[in-house]
């Protein structure tokens, strides 16, 4: 075996995971976090982790690389590291400021079991490790008791070394006392940012990312003044937000955007106290493969973090996208609708999203299949009538059919709808190529007749960009 002792030095702090160790809520329990990216191994002592690491060194290719790789990566402050065949020594040369202490040599103040002992033992010359182990076992048991005599053992590797493991919780839960109560909403994202870099720590060691958090402010209850708040158990008043992302993320200046967005919007009754980060769903991050080509290197926020900065600023149903209907018939294929994250998952179907959504034409989606090669770029809101001479549809001139009949019956189900129509691509001298389609037997019911010739009703019901 093999272990590796880490302590937080006293030199600056160096920035990890995009923030500095003083904006981490709870730094060494965000280094312990950290280690764990190492060996599954990992116990607190005292102030200090212990790592055993002999079946990581294989991962990691060999114990210098793995040394080299836990001092070099991004920890969360600048740290000073010892090793040992126990962990009792690697402790005690960390403790001791030399790594290359013999076992014999180390000074009795770095077994933490001899301690309380320290005047006793130093009156009977006892100063170091070998001194102590060189005394009679019986003596030291009746009058010290068994525990010093068993840390000796495991410091030397006689007895097996059992400590409760570290393990990260399934749920990132965090709980900050603010420094002075706040009144303000927006000042509370000074208090979230430190609640996002502990979280951020807590990601990485899980290699997950956030899609939905949940922040929640305590009040306090003396100076309330809501009557729609509601109480904890101790008598303080709460408020949350919920903030949801379309795909799960580590990126934490995007949520802080978010909840800056939001937190805007509030009016807080009470000053508040305490601010509480709990992640609500996660999700196993993929590998990622980047291009090697500059001009594939796209800078800025991506479309969904636009989108939801905008649906955080103007509202929800401010934003609007396109949502495909199962329906046949071309002006019920989509709606516009709120966008939301929820709905907004990658799609290999063309997409059209618009913020303070007005009334007009529609961009058509779908999926490149056969039958809709020949839908148009643009629907009329409502299909224009067209005149007919010698059974030729008039637009801006005669019209030239060069693709059709693309047959579409729709609305038999229903009432009143019922659509049998022909589309034809059609090329108008002065407008282009347009999309236009002829009733059938004139069933449909929601056109009046616009020619004396029945059954050659020709409508226009798209254009092609």
């Amino acid at each position: 075996m093999h272990w590796i002792a880490l302590q937080p030095s006293h030199k600056p702090l160096v920035p990890v995971a995009g923030a500095d160790a003083a904006v981490l809520v709870d730094a060494d329990t965000a280094l312990a976090w950290w280690a764990l990216r190492f060996t599954p191994l990992v116990a607190r002592m005292d102030t200090s982790l212990v790592l055993e690491v002999s079946q990581s060194e294989r991962l990691f290719g060999g114990r210098a690389a793995l040394l080299q790789q836990l001092l070099e990566s991004e920890a969360c402050v600048m740290l000073d590291h010892a090793q040992g065949a126990t962990a009792l020594l690697a402790l005690a040369r960390l403790w001791a400021r030399a790594p290359d202490a013999p076992i014999h040599s180390l000074p009795l103040h770095t077994l933490a079991a001899a301690r309380e002992h320290l005047p006793t033992l130093q009156r009977l010359g006892c100063n170091t490790w070998g001194q102590l182990r060189a005394l009679p076992r019986g003596g030291l048991v009746r009058r010290f008791g068994a525990g010093l005599v068993d840390a000796l053992d495991c410091a030397y590797g006689q007895r097996p070394e059992v400590y409760p493991w570290l393990t990260l919780p399934d749920v990132f839960a965090q709980r900050l006392e603010l420094s002075a109560a706040v009144e303000s909403a927006s000042a509370l994202l000074f208090g979230a940012r430190r609640l996002l870099a502990q979280l951020l720590v807590w990601l990485r060691a899980r290699q997950r990312g956030v899609q939905e958090l949940e922040l929640l402010w305590e009040l306090d209850a003396r100076r309330s003044n809501a009557q729609h708040i509601d109480a904890y158990h101790d008598g303080s008043s709460q408020g949350r937000m919920l903030v949801r992302t379309a795909e799960p993320t580590q990126d934490m200046q995007h949520l802080q955007r978010l909840l800056g967005e939001q937190l805007a919007q509030v009016t807080l009754p009470a000053p508040v106290l305490y601010l509480h980060l709990r992640t609500v769903q996660t999700q196993a991050l993929h590998g990622e493969s980047h291009s090697l080509l500059p001009e594939d290197v796209r800078k800025g926020d991506s479309l969904h973090q636009m989108l939801e900065r905008l649906g955080a600023r103007l509202g929800r149903e401010q934003v609007t996208c396109v949502q495909q209907q199962e329906r046949h018939c071309p002006e019920h294929m989509q709606v516009w609708a709120p966008w939301s994250s929820a709905s907004g998952k990658p799609s290999s179907a063309p997409t059209c999203v618009r913020a303070n959504a007005t009334h007009g034409a529609a961009q058509m989606g779908g999926d490149a299949g056969l039958d809709n090669a020949l839908l148009p770029t643009w629907l009329l809101p409502v299909p224009l009538p067209l005149g007919v001479k010698q059974q030729c549809p008039q637009y801006h001139g005669p019209l030239i059919l060069l693709a059709g009949p693309q047959r579409i019956e729709a609305g038999w189900l229903e009432d009143n709808s019922i659509a049998l129509r022909d589309y034809f691509v059609a090329r108008s001298e002065h407008a282009g190529l347009v999309w236009i389609y002829r009733e059938r037997l004139g069933r449909t019911h929601a056109h009046k007749k616009t020619s004396a010739e029945p059954g050659l009703r020709w409508f226009l019901h798209g254009l092609f960009a």
